[in-house]
Protein backbone atom coordinates (compact mmCIF):
# COMPACT_ATOMS: atom_id res chain seq x y z
CA UNK A 1 0.00 0.00 0.00
CA UNK A 2 2.65 2.13 0.99
CA UNK A 3 4.36 2.01 -2.81
CA UNK A 4 2.47 4.48 -4.18
CA UNK A 5 3.31 7.61 -2.28
CA UNK A 6 6.88 6.58 -2.83
CA UNK A 7 6.58 5.67 -6.59
CA UNK A 8 4.80 9.43 -7.22
CA UNK A 9 7.89 10.75 -5.01
CA UNK A 10 10.41 9.00 -7.38
CA UNK A 11 8.47 10.20 -10.42
CA UNK A 12 8.57 13.28 -9.04
CA UNK A 13 12.33 13.33 -9.12
CA UNK A 14 13.41 12.17 -12.94
CA UNK A 15 13.63 9.42 -14.36
CA UNK A 16 16.94 7.26 -15.75
CA UNK A 17 19.65 9.72 -16.14
CA UNK A 18 17.78 12.60 -14.68
CA UNK A 19 16.90 10.59 -11.46
CA UNK A 20 20.75 9.85 -10.90
CA UNK A 21 21.72 13.39 -11.64
CA UNK A 22 19.45 14.36 -8.88
CA UNK A 23 19.94 11.59 -6.27
CA UNK A 24 24.18 12.57 -6.65
CA UNK A 25 23.02 16.73 -6.26
CA UNK A 26 21.30 15.28 -2.77
CA UNK A 27 23.39 13.45 -1.55
CA UNK A 28 26.95 15.39 -2.54
CA UNK A 29 29.16 14.04 0.61
CA UNK A 30 28.11 10.35 -0.40
CA UNK A 31 31.32 8.86 -3.00
CA UNK A 32 28.91 7.62 -5.58
CA UNK A 33 28.96 7.38 -9.08
CA UNK A 34 26.38 7.47 -11.39
CA UNK A 35 27.71 3.70 -12.39
CA UNK A 36 26.75 2.99 -9.17
CA UNK A 37 23.16 4.52 -9.22
CA UNK A 38 22.68 2.77 -12.88
CA UNK A 39 24.43 -1.15 -11.36
CA UNK A 40 21.85 -0.77 -8.47
CA UNK A 41 18.49 0.28 -9.67
CA UNK A 42 16.88 -0.10 -5.88
CA UNK A 43 19.09 1.79 -4.21
CA UNK A 44 19.03 4.39 -6.37
CA UNK A 45 15.12 4.23 -5.62
CA UNK A 46 15.88 4.35 -1.77
CA UNK A 47 17.94 7.42 -2.23
CA UNK A 48 15.34 9.08 -4.32
CA UNK A 49 12.68 8.56 -1.69
CA UNK A 50 14.80 9.40 0.93
CA UNK A 51 16.40 12.95 -0.22
CA UNK A 52 12.23 13.49 0.47
CA UNK A 53 12.98 13.78 3.90
CA UNK A 54 16.90 14.76 4.80
CA UNK A 55 18.89 17.61 3.22
CA UNK A 56 22.38 17.41 1.87
CA UNK A 57 24.19 16.54 5.00
CA UNK A 58 22.11 13.98 5.87
CA UNK A 59 19.65 15.29 8.65
CA UNK A 60 16.49 15.05 8.82
CA UNK A 61 14.28 18.26 7.82
CA UNK A 62 12.87 18.75 11.27
CA UNK A 63 15.65 18.20 12.81
CA UNK A 64 17.70 20.61 10.39
CA UNK A 65 14.92 23.30 11.54
CA UNK A 66 15.18 22.50 14.92
CA UNK A 67 18.91 22.86 14.93
CA UNK A 68 18.98 26.45 12.32
CA UNK A 69 16.84 27.96 15.81
CA UNK A 70 19.17 26.54 18.03
CA UNK A 71 22.34 28.07 15.75
CA UNK A 72 19.96 31.41 15.88
CA UNK A 73 19.77 31.18 19.51
CA UNK A 74 23.53 30.76 19.98
CA UNK A 75 24.46 33.13 17.43
CA UNK A 76 21.85 35.94 19.34
CA UNK A 77 23.73 34.84 22.82
CA UNK A 78 26.98 34.96 21.01
CA UNK A 79 27.02 38.84 19.66
CA UNK A 80 26.05 39.75 22.88
CA UNK A 81 28.85 37.98 24.42
CA UNK A 82 30.90 39.64 21.51
CA UNK A 83 29.40 42.81 22.33
CA UNK A 84 30.25 43.13 26.06
CA UNK A 85 33.38 40.86 24.91
CA UNK A 86 34.62 43.99 22.44
CA UNK A 87 33.30 46.62 25.29
CA UNK A 88 35.39 45.24 28.08
CA UNK A 89 38.85 45.22 26.00
CA UNK A 90 38.24 48.47 24.65
CA UNK A 91 38.32 49.62 28.09
CA UNK A 92 41.07 47.81 29.01
CA UNK A 93 43.25 49.34 25.88
CA UNK A 94 41.84 52.65 27.03
CA UNK A 95 43.13 52.16 30.69
CA UNK A 96 46.74 50.53 28.72
CA UNK A 97 47.27 53.37 27.02
CA UNK A 98 46.85 55.56 29.48
CA UNK A 99 49.59 54.39 31.31
CA UNK A 100 51.70 54.50 28.51
CA UNK A 101 51.21 57.92 28.51
CA UNK A 102 51.25 58.42 31.68
CA UNK A 103 54.94 57.36 31.37
CA UNK A 104 55.83 59.50 28.02
CA UNK A 105 54.48 63.12 28.72
CA UNK A 106 52.66 64.43 31.72
CA UNK A 107 49.04 64.17 31.43
CA UNK A 108 46.47 66.20 33.48
CA UNK A 109 44.57 65.57 37.03
CA UNK A 110 40.76 64.83 35.49
CA UNK A 111 41.89 62.40 33.73
CA UNK A 112 44.09 60.31 35.76
CA UNK A 113 41.13 60.17 38.27
CA UNK A 114 38.89 59.42 34.96
CA UNK A 115 41.10 56.65 34.26
CA UNK A 116 41.94 55.34 37.83
CA UNK A 117 38.00 55.69 38.20
CA UNK A 118 37.26 53.31 35.06
CA UNK A 119 40.29 51.17 35.76
CA UNK A 120 38.96 50.27 39.93
CA UNK A 121 34.85 50.24 38.75
CA UNK A 122 36.48 47.46 36.12
CA UNK A 123 38.34 45.68 38.80
CA UNK A 124 35.45 45.57 41.40
CA UNK A 125 32.79 44.36 38.97
CA UNK A 126 35.31 41.21 37.54
CA UNK A 127 36.02 40.58 41.13
CA UNK A 128 31.89 40.39 41.71
CA UNK A 129 31.45 38.22 39.04
CA UNK A 130 33.99 35.61 40.22
CA UNK A 131 32.46 35.78 43.08
CA UNK A 132 28.86 35.80 42.39
CA UNK A 133 27.62 31.84 41.44
CA UNK A 134 25.86 31.22 38.56
CA UNK A 135 22.43 29.02 38.39
CA UNK A 136 24.47 26.00 37.54
CA UNK A 137 26.74 25.99 41.11
CA UNK A 138 26.52 25.23 44.23
CA UNK A 139 25.20 27.64 46.28
CA UNK A 140 26.61 25.97 49.83
CA UNK A 141 30.06 26.33 48.39
CA UNK A 142 32.64 28.25 50.44
CA UNK A 143 33.76 32.00 48.82
CA UNK A 144 37.28 32.95 48.07
CA UNK A 145 38.61 33.75 51.22
CA UNK A 146 35.24 34.21 52.80
CA UNK A 147 34.72 37.20 50.99
CA UNK A 148 31.57 38.31 49.41
CA UNK A 149 30.35 40.50 47.00
CA UNK A 150 29.28 42.83 49.65
CA UNK A 151 32.80 43.22 50.80
CA UNK A 152 33.72 44.48 47.28
CA UNK A 153 31.38 47.33 46.87
CA UNK A 154 33.42 49.30 50.08
CA UNK A 155 36.32 49.31 46.83
CA UNK A 156 34.27 51.24 44.96
CA UNK A 157 35.35 54.80 44.18
CA UNK A 158 33.09 57.49 45.23
CA UNK A 159 29.50 58.34 43.39
CA UNK A 160 31.00 61.84 42.53
CA UNK A 161 33.98 60.53 40.71
CA UNK A 162 31.50 57.34 39.19
CA UNK A 163 29.50 59.79 37.62
CA UNK A 164 31.93 61.79 36.16
CA UNK A 165 33.59 58.76 34.88
CA UNK A 166 30.31 57.55 33.17
CA UNK A 167 29.50 60.81 31.64
CA UNK A 168 32.48 61.36 29.85
CA UNK A 169 32.98 57.80 28.67
CA UNK A 170 30.78 57.38 25.93
CA UNK A 171 32.96 60.28 24.44
CA UNK A 172 35.51 58.73 24.77
CA UNK A 173 35.15 55.27 24.10
CA UNK A 174 33.43 56.16 21.27
CA UNK A 175 36.81 57.81 19.40
CA UNK A 176 39.21 55.05 21.28
CA UNK A 177 36.49 52.51 18.47
CA UNK A 178 36.63 54.88 15.79
CA UNK A 179 40.80 55.33 15.91
CA UNK A 180 40.31 50.98 15.81
CA UNK A 181 38.36 50.87 13.13
CA UNK A 182 40.43 53.70 11.06
CA UNK A 183 43.07 51.48 11.62
CA UNK A 184 41.84 48.89 10.65
CA UNK A 185 40.76 50.28 7.85
CA UNK A 186 43.68 51.08 6.55
CA UNK A 187 45.33 47.55 6.95
CA UNK A 188 42.32 46.24 5.30
CA UNK A 189 43.34 48.96 2.19
CA UNK A 190 46.69 50.49 2.79
CA UNK A 191 45.84 52.83 -0.57
CA UNK A 192 43.01 54.49 1.92
CA UNK A 193 45.45 55.57 4.55
CA UNK A 194 46.31 59.02 2.99
CA UNK A 195 42.68 59.81 2.82
CA UNK A 196 40.39 62.80 4.50
CA UNK A 197 39.33 61.58 7.92
CA UNK A 198 35.35 62.66 6.68
CA UNK A 199 36.12 60.13 3.26
CA UNK A 200 37.84 57.69 5.70
CA UNK A 201 34.46 57.90 7.68
CA UNK A 202 32.33 56.78 4.93
CA UNK A 203 33.87 54.07 3.74
CA UNK A 204 34.48 52.96 7.14
CA UNK A 205 30.34 52.96 7.29
CA UNK A 206 30.60 50.39 4.30
CA UNK A 207 33.56 48.00 5.54
CA UNK A 208 31.41 46.28 7.58
CA UNK A 209 29.25 45.53 4.15
CA UNK A 210 32.27 44.53 2.54
CA UNK A 211 33.65 42.33 5.09
CA UNK A 212 30.29 40.60 5.03
CA UNK A 213 30.30 40.17 1.30
CA UNK A 214 33.78 39.06 1.63
CA UNK A 215 33.27 36.31 4.11
CA UNK A 216 30.15 35.33 1.98
CA UNK A 217 32.32 34.96 -0.85
CA UNK A 218 35.14 33.08 1.22
CA UNK A 219 32.20 30.60 2.39
CA UNK A 220 31.01 30.00 -1.38
CA UNK A 221 34.42 29.36 -2.41
CA UNK A 222 34.69 27.10 0.20
CA UNK A 223 31.69 25.35 -0.79
CA UNK A 224 32.90 25.01 -4.58
CA UNK A 225 36.16 23.61 -3.02
CA UNK A 226 34.36 21.29 -1.11
CA UNK A 227 32.16 20.43 -4.31
CA UNK A 228 35.28 20.08 -6.85
CA UNK A 229 37.07 18.11 -3.68
CA UNK A 230 33.97 15.65 -3.98
CA UNK A 231 34.13 15.65 -7.53
CA UNK A 232 37.64 15.64 -8.12
CA UNK A 233 37.34 12.38 -6.01
CA UNK A 234 34.66 10.99 -8.57
CA UNK A 235 36.38 11.62 -11.52
CA UNK A 236 39.61 10.25 -9.75
CA UNK A 237 38.02 6.57 -9.07
CA UNK A 238 36.56 7.07 -12.73
CA UNK A 239 39.82 7.61 -14.11
CA UNK A 240 41.39 4.81 -12.30
CA UNK A 241 38.38 2.46 -13.24
CA UNK A 242 39.10 3.48 -17.03
CA UNK A 243 43.20 3.35 -16.67
CA UNK A 244 42.73 -0.52 -15.10
CA UNK A 245 40.76 -1.00 -17.94
CA UNK A 246 43.13 -0.09 -20.49
CA UNK A 247 45.95 -1.66 -18.82
CA UNK A 248 44.02 -5.05 -18.98
CA UNK A 249 43.21 -4.39 -22.49
CA UNK A 250 46.82 -3.38 -23.18
CA UNK A 251 47.73 -6.58 -21.13
CA UNK A 252 45.61 -8.80 -23.48
CA UNK A 253 47.26 -7.22 -26.78
CA UNK A 254 50.73 -7.50 -26.09
CA UNK A 255 49.68 -11.75 -24.67
CA UNK A 256 47.95 -12.35 -28.00
CA UNK A 257 50.93 -10.10 -30.01
CA UNK A 258 53.83 -12.18 -28.02
CA UNK A 259 51.98 -15.32 -28.98
CA UNK A 260 51.24 -14.16 -32.80
CA UNK A 261 55.04 -13.59 -33.08
CA UNK A 262 56.51 -16.72 -30.87
CA UNK A 263 56.59 -18.94 -33.79
CA UNK A 264 58.35 -16.75 -36.03
CA UNK A 265 60.74 -16.23 -32.54
CA UNK A 266 61.62 -19.90 -31.96
CA UNK A 267 61.96 -20.29 -36.32
CA UNK A 268 64.68 -17.64 -36.26
CA UNK A 269 66.20 -19.15 -33.10
CA UNK A 270 65.73 -22.82 -34.56
CA UNK A 271 68.04 -21.44 -37.74
CA UNK A 272 70.50 -20.07 -35.77
CA UNK A 273 70.98 -22.97 -33.84
CA UNK A 274 71.13 -25.03 -36.67
CA UNK A 275 73.63 -22.31 -38.34
CA UNK A 276 75.81 -22.62 -34.97
CA UNK A 277 75.36 -26.52 -35.00
CA UNK A 278 76.66 -26.20 -38.67
CA UNK A 279 79.23 -24.10 -37.90
CA UNK A 280 80.51 -26.62 -34.82
CA UNK A 281 80.23 -29.73 -36.92
CA UNK A 282 82.63 -28.31 -39.81
CA UNK A 283 84.99 -27.29 -37.32
CA UNK A 284 85.15 -30.48 -35.42
CA UNK A 285 85.34 -32.07 -38.94
CA UNK A 286 88.31 -29.54 -40.26
CA UNK A 287 90.31 -31.16 -36.46
CA UNK A 288 89.21 -34.24 -37.01
CA UNK A 289 90.74 -34.13 -40.58
CA UNK A 290 94.27 -32.25 -39.54
CA UNK A 291 94.30 -34.76 -36.86
CA UNK A 292 94.39 -37.60 -39.21
CA UNK A 293 96.56 -35.85 -41.42
CA UNK A 294 99.01 -35.35 -38.39
CA UNK A 295 98.48 -39.74 -37.74
CA UNK A 296 99.14 -40.09 -40.99
CA UNK A 297 102.60 -38.60 -41.01
CA UNK A 298 103.31 -39.87 -38.08
CA UNK A 299 102.75 -43.45 -39.36
CA UNK A 300 104.11 -42.22 -42.97
CA UNK A 301 107.42 -41.15 -41.22
CA UNK A 302 107.28 -44.38 -38.84
CA UNK A 303 107.01 -46.48 -42.23
CA UNK A 304 109.70 -44.94 -43.55
CA UNK A 305 112.01 -45.53 -40.23
CA UNK A 306 111.11 -48.66 -40.96
CA UNK A 307 112.48 -49.48 -44.30
CA UNK A 308 115.52 -47.52 -43.70
CA UNK A 309 116.15 -49.83 -41.03
CA UNK A 310 115.59 -52.56 -43.17
CA UNK A 311 118.02 -51.25 -45.39
CA UNK A 312 120.71 -50.23 -43.55
CA UNK A 313 120.47 -53.84 -42.12
CA UNK A 314 120.91 -55.42 -45.87
CA UNK A 315 123.90 -53.06 -46.48
CA UNK A 316 125.75 -54.03 -43.10
CA UNK A 317 125.17 -57.95 -44.55
CA UNK A 318 126.00 -56.62 -47.76
CA UNK A 319 129.29 -54.86 -46.76
CA UNK A 320 129.62 -58.70 -44.56
CA UNK A 321 129.23 -60.30 -47.69
CA UNK A 322 131.49 -58.24 -49.44
CA UNK A 323 134.35 -58.70 -46.29
CA UNK A 324 134.21 -62.42 -46.69
CA UNK A 325 134.29 -62.60 -50.42
CA UNK A 326 137.04 -60.29 -50.26
CA UNK A 327 138.55 -63.19 -47.64
CA UNK A 328 137.85 -65.42 -50.39
CA UNK A 329 139.56 -63.86 -53.18
CA UNK A 330 142.54 -63.36 -50.86
CA UNK A 331 143.01 -66.32 -50.48
CA UNK A 332 142.19 -68.18 -53.99
CA UNK A 333 143.79 -65.65 -55.92
CA UNK A 334 146.18 -68.42 -56.80
CA UNK A 335 143.58 -70.58 -58.30
CA UNK A 336 142.59 -69.71 -61.93
CA UNK A 337 138.79 -70.31 -62.97
CA UNK A 338 137.19 -70.39 -59.81
CA UNK A 339 138.89 -66.94 -58.89
CA UNK A 340 137.15 -65.58 -62.34
CA UNK A 341 133.97 -67.03 -60.58
CA UNK A 342 134.46 -65.19 -57.56
CA UNK A 343 135.61 -61.89 -59.08
CA UNK A 344 132.51 -62.01 -61.01
CA UNK A 345 130.60 -62.37 -57.55
CA UNK A 346 132.62 -59.63 -56.19
CA UNK A 347 131.51 -57.61 -58.86
CA UNK A 348 128.20 -58.28 -58.36
CA UNK A 349 128.19 -57.57 -54.88
CA UNK A 350 129.67 -54.19 -55.49
CA UNK A 351 127.15 -53.08 -57.70
CA UNK A 352 124.39 -54.23 -55.27
CA UNK A 353 126.30 -52.56 -52.38
CA UNK A 354 126.17 -49.45 -54.93
CA UNK A 355 122.53 -49.70 -55.81
CA UNK A 356 121.46 -50.14 -51.86
CA UNK A 357 123.86 -46.99 -51.05
CA UNK A 358 122.13 -44.45 -53.56
CA UNK A 359 118.77 -45.26 -52.46
CA UNK A 360 119.86 -44.99 -49.32
CA UNK A 361 120.67 -41.59 -50.07
CA UNK A 362 117.71 -41.07 -52.19
CA UNK A 363 115.11 -42.19 -49.06
CA UNK A 364 117.69 -39.88 -46.67
CA UNK A 365 116.96 -36.57 -49.20
CA UNK A 366 113.23 -37.55 -49.19
CA UNK A 367 112.88 -37.73 -45.79
CA UNK A 368 114.76 -33.98 -45.44
CA UNK A 369 112.45 -32.60 -47.67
Amino acid sequence: MSAGPETTNVSSLGKGDGLHQQVLASFPLCDMTEEDLTQNPQFCKLLATLAQHVDKTGLLVQLKTELDKAEQKLQSQRSHWLRSEILHRGLQEMIQDHCVRKHHAVVPPDQNMFYETMQKCLLVAQCVRQLDPSNTTNQDQPSVLGLTPQHLTELIPSEKNVQRMRSGLPQKLEKHLKEKCLSLLSYYQPEWENDSEGLKTIKLSHLSAQLDEEKKRAESLKETCRENTVLLQRQTQLYLSELTKCIQLLQSLILDHRLKIQTDLDGKKLDYFEGKCELVLQKIKTEMVEIQLDTYTVDSISAHRKIREKLESELRACKAEKQSVELKLSSFEILGKEFESLAEEYCRLQQEIEMKNWALKEFTKYNEK
